[in-house]
């Protein structure tokens, strides 16, 4: 019942040309709520809610229709409406729903987005309203830090969470690799995917994107590893095409060409790399925990055979997530009932999407660490001793990402992160399907185009 993380970097580039009319370059961030909603007396009232699971996931709807009612009956004023939409933040949709103000009263936008939604007072400021989200003071400084622009607030943090490298410890067996050592470098994994490779043709050793602009989040997720960074510090011009960049993409083209390993088809597209995986026959990936859940829950992959340990030499690691805001345009009443349905539904341990109990009983895979926004609070640690009690996944998959999460320095998503994830799908393709591409033309290729975009900023 929330948005697949992977899915929250295929928004649209048309996002930034749906600034709503009204909001002007030198408007300041909406300040609306400001102590009215608090006071706001429980009359009848009707908010449209984002993230209903699709009809075909109909156990997880029911779950999800059934704390609506339940939800309605703590507060008997409030009628919510669900929006019949998968994935929650979707990039066809989003953004005219956005110029048409259009969106629900309660929305989803991942960590890409937080600035712009911000600045472009597209979110209500709800700092005099964060006491009806009981347990938003368990909520990591750091996260909250990300939904708070001048002292002010705008939004629920949802999930955070970090990439890791995912592989299948029943190819590694095969292999004659131990899962329960998997690779801490670049260069273990390429010898770790030579292996898997030489299972036979069907068999890919590394699976990587190469388009729909995942293909140039991969490549941010494998920079950071190696230490490097997308933009300079002032953000204003590329920094990845210097040998932390030649580095991901001689990997990779390696891989590809000289060790077989990475495989002949070009994934473009969340789905393509998931499916590939499902399938069993692909021995590692790059992706947060979730990914097994998404690989076992949505496209059938064997929920004994995938495990995630810390993304290969650790320099860093991409961080992530996604928030809930409440519409600009909501009433004070609205905005409150809108609150307490983030609080009901996402954010108490035992109930609406950390009813754990209620997972395992209609078959979701329970146990994955994918969200740790929480941390080590009271109500982050009793999310985690709720999740290992009602786990039906193996738990020792992800102790290693776990502890790698707990020391590997997270690093945030650049300044025009999907602009520039677009133009490095670019140079993430010609890797894959040409055998002599010229990666430091590709690279500089790239940064010109980054340059221009970054000077706009």
């Amino acid at each position: 019942m929330k948005t697949p993380r992977n899915a929250a970097v295929l928004i649209s580039l048309g996002l930034a040309l749906t600034t709503v009319a009204a909001c002007s370059s030198d408007d300041k961030p909406e300040t609306k709520s400001s102590g009215s909603a608090a006071q706001a007396a429980d009359a009848p009232v009707t908010i449209k809610v984002a993230c209903q699971p699709a009809k075909t996931a109909a156990a997880n709807r029911k779950a999800w229709d059934d704390d609506v009612i339940a939800f309605q009956k703590l507060h008997p004023n409030v009628t919510v409406k669900s929006t019949d939409q998968q994935p929650c933040f979707d990039p066809k949709t989003w953004g005219p729903k956005l110029a048409g103000n259009q969106l629900e009263t309660v929305f989803v936008v991942p960590v890409t987005n937080y600035n712009e939604i911000i600045e472009r007072r597209q979110a209500l400021d709800i700092t005099e309203l964060t006491s009806l989200v009981k347990n938003f003071k368990d909520i990591r400084p750091e996260v909250k830090n990300l939904v708070t622009k001048d002292g002010r607030v705008y939004g629920i943090p949802n999930v955070n969470y970090s990439v890791g490298l995912v592989y299948n410890k029943k190819l590694f067996i095969q292999a004659g690799l131990d899962p329960a050592n998997p690779p801490k470098t670049w260069a273990e994994v390429k010898e770790a995917a030579k292996k898997i490779a030489a299972l036979g043709s069907q068999y890919t050793g590394y699976g990587e994107y190469g388009g729909g602009v995942v293909g140039g989040w991969h490549f941010t997720q494998a920079l950071y590893s190696l230490g490097g960074s997308m933009v300079s510090p002032d953000g204003k011009t590329a920094a990845f095409n210097g040998p932390e960049g030649q580095a991901v993409l001689q990997n990779l083209k390696d891989m590809r060409w000289t060790d077989n390993s990475a495989g002949s088809k070009l994934n473009i597209g969340w789905e393509a790399l998931m499916r590939q995986m499902a399938t069993g026959k692909t021995g590692m990936m790059l992706g947060a925990a979730d990914v097994i859940t998404d690989v076992v829950q949505k496209f059938g992959g064997a929920v004994a055979d995938y495990a995630i340990t810390g993304i290969p030499d650790g320099k860093s690691s991409l961080a992530g997530g996604e928030s809930y805001m409440i519409n600009r345009t909501a009433t004070p009443a609205e905005a409150k009932a809108g609150l307490q349905w983030i609080d009901f539904e996402f954010n108490t341990p035992g109930q609406g999407r950390f009813n754990f109990a209620r997972g395992k009983q209609i078959g979701n895979p329970v146990g994955v660490p994918d969200n740790d926004y929480m941390g080590t609070s009271p109500t982050g640690e009793k999310i985690i001793a709720d999740r290992k009690a009602n786990a039906t996944l193996p738990t020792e998959n992800f102790e290693l990402y776990s502890a790698a999460a707990a020391t590997v320095q997270p690093k945030p998503e650049p300044p025009k992160a999907q602009e520039l994830y677009a133009i490095l799908d670019s140079a993430m393709s010609a890797v894959l399907t040409r055998k002599d591409a010229d990666i430091t033309k590709l690279l500089a290729d790239a940064a010109a185009k980054a340059n221009a975009i970054l000077a706009k900023s």
